[in-house]
Formats: C-alpha cells, sequence, structure tokens
C-alpha cells in the first residue's frame, strides 16, 4: 500500500506534496486518510480485453506463439506494378499561381513522380529499413510489427531505460529512424558518454504498415493501448517510458492512464484536449492583452495569438481529411490504395503544410527544406507496399464515435509524470496552464525554437535533448 502513496505523492505539483507532507506529519492515520483520498481521485481506464482477427475468437487464439523475426521484402513484381501505375498517371495543370494553397500542386508532384520512377532506389531503402531489427508477435488475433533497438555498447553497467515512441497518420515507424541512435548510441554521436541511454521499441499501429489490420470494428486508441501494453509485457518490461506525437500521443496518453504503475513517464510533442473549460475560455479573451493575469507566457500569447488566424482558420484549411476519414474512410480510401500518385499527394501535402503553414505559399510546398525525397517517399512506400491507408484513415473513424460522451480518456488525468515538447508550427498550440488540466504531473514543459508536427523526422536533435532533460528530472525527483 505504502508504494502506492508513494505514487500517488509524485502526481503532485510542489506546493500540492507540502501540503501533503504537513499532514503526513500528524502521524500514520493522515498517511492513511490521503491514501483513501487519493484511490478517489486518481481514477484509471480499465485494461479490458478485445479480439480482433478474423471471425470468432477460438477457444484458444494465438497470443502465444511468441515472437517472430520479420524482414521488410518486396518482389520484383511489386515494383513493377508500381512503375506501370506510375506511368500512367494524369495530371490536371494547377491554377496560375495557387502554390499549394489548393493542396498538392500537380506540377511539383510530376517532378516527385519523374523522380520516384527513376532515381528513388527503393531496394537500398529496404536495406536502411531493415539495418534495425524487426519483429512480429500475434496479440488479440492480430500480428503486431516492431522495430527493437537495444544500445549497441557496453554503457559501463548502465540500464537501458525501455523506451516505447508511438507514431501517428500519415507518418510510421521510419519517422524513428534518425532518432534512435541519439537514445540507444549518444557517444557514437557526439553526445556525452555517461548520457542517458535507452532501448527503443516502436510498434506500428495496428491496421498501419506491416502491423496486420483488425478485422472487426471499433479498433481505437484504447485498443492500441492495451496491445502495447501487452507487447511490452510479451517482451519482459514491468515499467518502461512512452513518447509520441499524433496518434501517438493520444495511444501512450491513454496507456499512462491504463497502467500508471507500468509507466515510469510520458513524453509527448502533441496535446490532445477537447475541452478547455471556462478558465480557457478566459484566456482566449484576455491572453492577448493581459497574459499574464490569466496565467499565460509571453510565449504562449505569441504562439496563441491572433487565435483566430492562427488557430481556427489554419485548423479549418488543415482539417478536411479529418472530416472524410471520421465519416467514410473506405470511400477516399479506395482510390488512394489504387492509385500510387494520388497517394503520394495525398500524404506528402500533410509533410509541407504541418512542417510550417508557411510552405503553402511555395510552389514545391518547402517539402525538401526539411526532409529529401527518398525519406518521404520511403514512408509513403511503407504505406503502398502494405496497402495499409485504408485501414490506417479508418482509425480516425474508430476514433472519434458519434457520442463524445462515450470517449472513456476524457474523464480520466493523467497521473504519472509528464514532459511536454510545444513545437513552435505545431497545427495547436496548448499552454502549460490549459495543459495541466489533464496532466496532473508535468515534470518539463519546453518551448521548442523551431519545428512542426513530424518532431521526431524533422527537428530530430532537439527531440532527442528533450526526452533526455525529461527523463533526468523524473528519476531525480
Amino acid at each position: 500500500m505504502w508504494q502506492q502513496v508513494l505514487q500517488s505523492v509524485r502526481s503532485y505539483d510542489t506546493p500540492q506534496r507540502n501540503v501533503i507532507a504537513a499532514s503526513c506529519a500528524l502521524g500514520g492515520g493522515g498517511l492513511l486518510v490521503f491514501w483513501l483520498l487519493s484511490r478517489r481521485r486518481m481514477k484509471t481506464l480499465e485494461m479490458g480485453d478485445g479480439w480482433w482477427g478474423s471471425g470468432e475468437r477460438p477457444l484458444r487464439d494465438k497470443d502465444g506463439e511468441g515472437i517472430r523475426p520479420f524482414q521488410v521484402k518486396t518482389s520484383e513484381k511489386e515494383i513493377q506494378d508500381l512503375y506501370q501505375r506510375l506511368d500512367n498517371a494524369r495530371y490536371t495543370p494547377p491554377l496560375e499561381g495557387s502554390t499549394f494553397n489548393y493542396g498538392f500542386n500537380s506540377t511539383y508532384l510530376q517532378r516527385v513522380v519523374s523522380y520516384w520512377r527513376n532515381q528513388f532506389d527503393w531496394q537500398k531503402q529496404v536495406k536502411i529499413l531493415n539495418q534495425y531489427p524487426h519483429f512480429k508477435t500475434t496479440i488479440e488475433g492480430i500480428e503486431v510489427h516492431f522495430i527493437h533497438v537495444k544500445p549497441s555498447r557496453n554503457w559501463l553497467g548502465q540500464t537501458a531505460r525501455p523506451l516505447m515512441m508511438v507514431h501517428g497518420w500519415p507518418g510510421s515507424f521510419y519517422e524513428f529512424y534518425k532518432i534512435i541512435p541519439l537514445l540507444t548510441d549518444p557517444a557514437g554521436h557526439g553526445l556525452s558518454g555517461d548520457d542517458v541511454v535507452f532501448e527503443v521499441i516502436c510498434p506500428s499501429i495496428p491496421g498501419y504498415g506491416f502491423s496486420e489490420a483488425p478485422h472487426q470494428q471499433g479498433f481505437d486508441s484504447v485498443a492500441a493501448a492495451r496491445i502495447f501494453h501487452k507487447l511490452m509485457q510479451r517482451l519482459g518490461f514491468q515499467e518502461y517510458y512512452l513518447q509520441g506525437g499524433d496518434w501517438g500521443s493520444r495511444i501512450t496518453t491513454v496507456m499512462a492512464q491504463m497502467l500508471p504503475k507500468s509507466v515510469k513517464g510520458l513524453h509527448v510533442n502533441m496535446v490532445f484536449m477537447r475541452n478547455i473549460g471556462f478558465g480557457g475560455l478566459l484566456d482566449l479573451l484576455l491572453g492577448g492583452y493581459v497574459p499574464w493575469l490569466v496565467g499565460l507566457t509571453r510565449e504562449d500569447a505569441r504562439r496563441l495569438f491572433p487565435y483566430f488566424e492562427k488557430h481556427v482558420y489554419n485548423i479549418l484549411r488543415e482539417s478536411g481529411y479529418l472530416h472524410i476519414q471520421a465519416t467514410k474512410p473506405d470511400t477516399a480510401g479506395c482510390g488512394l490504395n489504387n492509385d500510387p500518385v494520388g497517394l503520394a499527394a495525398y500524404i506528402l501535402e500533410k509533410f509541407s503544410t504541418w512542417t510550417d503553414p508557411a510552405f503553402r505559399n511555395m510552389d514545391n510546398g518547402g517539402l525538401e527544406r526539411k526532409y529529401s525525397l527518398d525519406e518521404l517517399l520511403t514512408n509513403v512506400m511503407i504505406y503502398w507496399v502494405t496497402s495499409s491507408i485504408v485501414p490506417s484513415m479508418r482509425f480516425y473513424k474508430e476514433n472519434i464515435p458519434s457520442n463524445p460522451k462515450a470517449v472513456p480518456y476524457d474523464r480520466a488525468g493523467v497521473y504519472v509524470p509528464t514532459g511536454i515538447a510545444a513545437f513552435p508550427n505545431e497545427l495547436g498550440h496548448t499552454p502549460r496552464s490549459w495543459a495541466k488540466k489533464m496532466f496532473k504531473n508535468i515534470v518539463t514543459y519546453t518551448y521548442m525554437p523551431s519545428g512542426g508536427h513530424f518532431a521526431a523526422f524533422e527537428e530530430t536533435e532537439l527531440l532527442a535533448q528533450d526526452i533526455k532533460k525529461f527523463v533526468r528530472k523524473v528519476e531525480h525527483l
């Protein structure tokens, strides 16, 4: 019981801990009262169980088959089929001077497709993908793919900290390929030899990439969180850190709400909040004029205001895909699954405007300012060779039910130590004062100097440094 008391105490801010300490000084009775009250206050999500395989769940499913090595492979037949589809693409000329304001500019799209057809070396990229160990395991009736990278050298007796990193849409496990070496081998990349070292696990969300798509309706972030907890348990981990952006942020947050005793710390670079409350509305009314009066910093005010321009209009411009995928994902998905050019335009447009909204005013969408075409097309190819665009889009429909009150994770707080990296070009800014309504134990909150939605892919070193800073603080609380 006393371990649970200490875990509960860690979930509070410093002033609250001081009050608790004073109360506990009255004796063991006071400590017992606090523990009972904290049990009422801390709500966790039911872990439950599920079955996402085809047909009825058998009496003995395949969850006990263990972990199997996996390698990315593509046949020559698949490549030739891709080339034929690229050769037969049709294009509609863009409006004069439209840049990326009408979506992906088709003039630049032809250049991307030409590079894809004539210069992009998929087999070379397959070797890059296979540089890290890949595995599959069957959980709740479906095959779950993940990469598992351990430190490459002896770290003088240090224990590598297990860290699960979860991607979002339209990304993949490949987003983490540049950050993995900074986390597993910091000394080999110019960082101090006594730095924090991680053992990194990057799964593919079921329905994305090389993870099997669910066969049943209802696979949401709660189901994904449960499966990923089961994955970490199968790997033998009792405690671990979590990190995520986009859907990865939602999934890892639910994991922290579901099994807080297993989550040593949660680090996110995007915050999901549906309700900012009356205080948040007051912030919007006064924050642009007197931010200090409502608890906002100058940097919060700079990123939030003018609110309609930076948030409301920007979200309206960028969320058309969401309405489609949350309602009729299969309709649009059928076309994208059949046409690689349409798939590339649909996915890569997000890597333009979600990286920097100013990129929509460029003829090439600014895509090659932050990424190489090899990197971008590798991510597209993961969707193409696995035919995963449709099930990846369905994840929106499953997570945005018709009845908002049916969403369980909105009613539970997050009490594990939490780190938030706020990138300036993220789709929306969440001040710390808003975030703490849900995240009750924010250990670090960092205003990142640059970067957008795809943090691990774009600002690799900044994100790696912030994760390490967060873990250091957690382990020295």
